[in-house]
């Protein structure tokens, strides 16, 4: 089985959230992560997503089930999605 190209991954996930949303922005800056779990270290690339949506429990739900399928997609022990209430003005 081949392995898909990370880039390839982000773009299917920016891809469903524009087709979920209308609308998805991507932070494209490298982020190096380094972290450490249970004795072992790891070293990640960190993309962020943002998603502007109203505050309803349909989003919510659509995000917790989004957050494991991208573990799963980007093979992660955790993938942190966030939620800031904003004004627009």
């Amino acid at each position: 089985m081949r392995t898909r190209d990370p880039d390839d991954l982000i773009v299917d996930s920016v891809l469903e959230l524009e087709t979920q949303f209308g609308a998805v922005s991507c932070e494209t800056q490298a982020i190096r992560g380094m972290w450490t779990e249970g004795g072992t270290k790891y070293r990640d690339d960190v993309i962020r997503l943002f998603v502007d949506v109203a505050d309803r429990p349909e989003h919510r739900e659509f995000f917790a089930r989004f957050k494991e399928l991208l573990k799963k997609r980007f093979q992660q022990l955790d993938i942190w999605v966030t939620s800031h209430l904003i004004d627009v003005i």
